[in-house]
């Protein structure tokens, strides 16, 4: 069986889809959370600067067609300060 490759939506990298966060706006009823659900889906490395452009150009909410709540933010920046990969 092939990989499933994704799309950062913030630097454009494409990857294995394990390696990406997955931001989900679930059907029917709209919200938006990390990794459950079915529905339209967005990626996003898992890095600091992949998530400070996408929250500053709002390209979560433009991929998703939804607004992002700012606590799905909050959670992202504490995966991405606790992700060894970070630690620099």
């Amino acid at each position: 069986m092939q990989p499933n490759y994704r799309r950062c939506i913030s630097c454009r990298k494409v990857g294995l889809k394990q390696d990406f966060w997955r931001i989900v706006r679930v059907f029917p009823s709209g919200n938006v959370q990390l990794n459950e659900g079915m529905g339209r889906s967005a990626y996003i490395c898992p890095q600091v600067s992949c998530l400070q452009a996408a929250q500053k150009k709002n390209r979560l909410g433009r991929s998703l067609q939804a607004s992002v709540p700012e606590t799905l933010y909050q959670t992202l920046w504490h995966l991405a300060q606790n992700d060894p990969q970070n630690q620099n």
